[in-house]
């Protein structure tokens, strides 16, 4: 630690972000750099605390705290104090294979742990990840690692969200020959499609980092729907190893009076269909358009929010945003103690854009939505929101219940249902006759990620359930850790 005073002596920045009447008019991302000297000085602010919670990636009371990937961070938080990039960067690739996806779209579950945040604002230390790395590819440093000598080894990796393209990365590096079957026409998987590009840019980000894996020697099938033009069984027959890193793709749906209205989507076709659309170079052709509609987003988490921010660009006349949950405080009571993830109100980018275009954050709490009105057309009009309490019932769980007289119909000529995923889609599993748990994931034990079939492993969503993408990240190193093992013996992946 360079600066043993610098907790106390300097306060937490990040960067601005672009005015929200200024970024909505385009689909670039928001944020504003930092210039090096406040980077640094941000560094300065870690504290050596001599307990690092920050990289312990541990879950309490259900909730990421600390780093899944266990980043080095006040290591690299000191080279950067002390302008050591190269070497920052160095450390942060020997944990994290994509910090330049975490950096932007992780919710830096290690800021909720930081020692120095229990008695003033963490240390800025999402802001100093993104800083090296994008720093790491301005200069240069970030180029192809072909493996010296392969293994005669084949692997094949289906699906390439972050669990993915991880295994891959890893596996490659391991000297094996890894084919990446991806059922969409780019890779990413949810980065790709589930995540705006004002929030993480597809190009020059996404695209960029999935070059270098091809560079690499890692091979990319596209448009390859495995149980639909792409036989399972060739993965027991053909491939010495096999990783699932499907996703948990298969979305909550709400099946209330009017739910088959047009006009009524999940928020990933929504999403999905607007980034290919921007990628054509015209938002404007998204084949679901909020242009001149009454939006109104169900479900309070990212890609509520992703809804919130894509409908205000796409031109909507109003968005709202229906939360079924109470509205978090602003600071942490006393049941969320640190170090567990801070459960306090945040204001993210798209309520802040519905806020300076309509006046006010978006969001409704409290609230459920209990059936759908249609036209003449048979599409959504309106729509019926009643106001909720949670109470117990007989067997002690908490559950919704109505309050008389509260019910009240709003316009809605769009409905996105953005209440998150319940599990991976199970036709392959079915296939394969893969072994579920009692959440219809695949079961294959943490840490182990080995399924019923030999050689088969599964990591991610598909594994754990819906999650966050540094945790789809780090299990996907883990699975290819297992699966390097059972292939040779012995591994020396981390």
């Amino acid at each position: 630690m360079g600066k043993p005073t610098g907790f106390i002596e300097y306060l937490r920045e990040i960067p601005v972000d672009r005015p929200p009447l200024e970024r909505v008019r385009d689909w670039n991302e928001f944020h504003h750099h930092m210039e090096e000297k406040k980077l640094r000085t941000q560094g300065a602010r870690c504290m050596d605390c001599g307990i690092p919670f920050c990289h312990t990636g541990k879950l309490i009371s259900g909730m990421a705290a600390g780093c899944p990937v266990h980043n080095l961070i006040p290591e690299w938080n000191d080279l950067v104090f002390r302008g050591l990039w190269h070497e920052a960067l160095e450390r942060l690739h020997k944990t994290n294979n994509f910090p330049e996806f975490t950096g932007r779209v992780c919710p830096a579950p290690c800021e909720g742990s930081c020692t120095l945040g229990i008695i003033s604002p963490p240390v800025a230390i999402k802001t100093i990840e993104c800083a090296i790395t994008d720093k790491g590819w301005e200069e240069g440093w970030v180029t192809p690692q072909v493996p010296k000598t392969r293994t005669g080894k084949k692997v094949a990796v289906i699906g390439s969200g972050p669990a993915g393209l991880a295994a891959a990365a890893q596996l490659n590096q391991a000297g094996h020959t890894v084919t990446v079957f991806e059922r969409a026409d780019r890779a990413g998987g949810l980065l790709m499609y589930g995540i705006p590009n004002m929030k993480l840019d597809k190009k020059d980000v996404v695209l960029r980092r999935v070059k270098l894996l091809e560079q690499e020697g890692v091979k990319f099938i596209y448009n390859a729907n495995v149980g639909d033009n792409v036989e399972p069984q060739i993965f027991l027959k053909e491939y010495d190893a096999t990783i699932l890193c499907l996703g948990a793709t298969k979305p909550r749906d709400l099946p209330i009076e009017g739910r088959n209205l047009k006009g009524v989507h999940f928020a990933i076709e929504y999403l999905t269909g607007t980034t290919k659309a921007v990628l054509a170079g015209d938002p404007a052709s998204a084949v679901i358009t909020a242009k001149g509609k009454h939006v109104v987003v169900i479900g309070g988490g990212d890609t509520g929010t992703d809804c919130v921010g894509s409908s205000i660009r796409l031109g909507c006349k109003s968005v709202i945003q229906i939360e079924i949950l109470p509205k978090p405080p602003l600071e942490r009571t006393n049941d969320n103690p640190w170090p567990e993830w801070p459960k306090t109100l945040k204001v993210d980018y798209g309520q802040e854009e519905a806020a300076a275009k309509q006046g006010a954050d978006p969001r409704t709490y409290l609230t459920t939505v209990k059936k759908f009105i249609g036209n003449a057309d048979g599409a959504v009009k309106e729509l019926v929101t009643v106001q909720i309490k949670w109470d117990k019932n007989e067997k002690g769980q908490f559950v919704p219940v109505e309050l008389a007289g509260t019910e009240k119909t709003i316009p809605a000529d769009l409905v996105l249902l953005a209440m998150g995923f319940v599990g991976p889609e199970q036709g392959i599993l079915d296939e394969l006759k893969l072994e579920r748990d009692a959440r219809t994931n695949i079961k294959a034990e943490h840490e182990k990620y080995t399924t019923n079939l030999k050689g088969i492993f599964a990591a991610g969503d598909c594994r754990r359930g819906q999650s966050l993408v540094v945790w789809a990240i780090n299990e996907g190193r883990g699975a290819a850790r297992e699966a390097d093992r059972y292939l040779m013996g012995s591994t020396d992946l981390p």
